[in-house]
């Protein structure tokens, strides 16, 4: 193994040549993906039988070895730091915390400090669990980047595998507050629309045709009506990837300063810039469980951040 890459020998049998290389390959190596091998293809990192980089991975395959180096992934930035961080519950085995908008959960490219898990491997001195691995200790769930909101986090195995049970059975209560774009009619609803990537846009969700996603289901109400906008609260059964954002903006009532699928109407345009509003209006403000040691019922809230507190002011009939 060479320095930052892991070489693999694939044997192509007799059977599997004139096969597409890639699927050749996917077959003789099952760990790897087709995609994954078409993507080292192209990129010249797999060598023929004959010492020459093949490229073209609907290139027929020939008997004999392939050699494929895999990149290795680059080493997780784990480290702790000093970032102050709002926590509203903390015992031996999890914290909740308050996370405010702009701040990212776990390091990623990218964003690779700075994070809550960062914040966190300071403040619980690395007594995270090791469940989620080296990437992400800790995090039982996530929200968005620039969401704001509460969060529960394990600081032991036992919490995060009674948590996670939690969440695989939609048993969490978890709550949000959201601004929208028009007043949603009616007044309550559910939206029970499958979620999957976008096959146009791999970083977007998009509602997908029953048996081709993951099942999501939204409930939202009325909880005020502003200037041709409406503050509103949702809770989920399930939680998928941009679930709400998504939901919303398919009844036609996308989140407000929501950069990916926000249609920012001309009457919210210049008042989003006057605040410098830049993210979507949306805060995770309830979160109810089961401590998963105790069995003691917790339940937590946290008040619209300031910002979202200025836009609905701004917005107030």
């Amino acid at each position: 193994m060479s320095r930052g890459v892991s070489l693999l020998t694939a044997t192509i049998a007799d059977e599997s040549a004139g096969w597409r290389l890639d699927r050749a390959l996917a077959s003789a190596l099952p760990t790897v993906s087709r995609e994954r091998l078409k993507a080292l293809i192209s990129n010249g990192d797999v060598t023929g039988p004959e010492g020459v980089a093949v490229r073209d991975p609907s290139s027929k395959a020939k008997p004999g070895a392939y050699a494929v180096s895999i990149p290795l992934p680059a080493p997780a930035h784990n480290e702790p730091q000093d970032i102050a961080i709002d926590i509203v519950h903390e015992d031996d085995h999890l914290l909740v915390v308050d996370k405010p908008a702009g701040m990212v959960v776990h390091p990623a490219a990218g964003n690779l400090d700075g994070t809550l898990v960062n914040a966190l491997l300071h403040h619980c001195a690395g007594r995270l669990s090791s469940i989620g691995g080296v990437a992400r200790p800790g995090i039982v769930h996530r929200i968005d980047k620039d969401t704001s909101g509460l969060l529960v986090v394990a600081k032991t195995d036992v919490a995060h595998e009674g948590l996670s049970a939690q969440f695989a059975r939609h048993s969490i209560d978890r709550r949000y507050l959201a601004i929208v774009a028009g007043l949603p009619n009616p007044a309550s609803g559910m939206v029970d629309a499958p979620l999957a990537r976008s096959s146009t846009n791999r970083q977007k969700m998009a509602i997908v045709a029953e048996g081709r996603g993951k099942r999501a289901l939204t409930h939202y109400k009325l909880v005020k009506a502003l200037k041709d906008a409406a503050l509103i609260e949702c809770w989920l059964e399930t939680g998928r990837t941009h679930q709400i954002r998504v939901h919303m903006t398919s009844l036609g009532h996308p989140l407000l300063g929501d950069p990916v699928y926000g249609r920012t109407r001309i009457v919210h345009r210049e008042l989003l810039n006057q605040l410098d509003f830049k993210r979507q209006a949306l805060h995770a403000a309830e979160l109810g469980f089961v401590h998963p040691v105790s069995k003691e019922n917790l339940s937590f809230k946290s008040a619209l951040p300031s910002d979202m507190q200025e836009l609905f002011r701004a917005l107030t009939l």
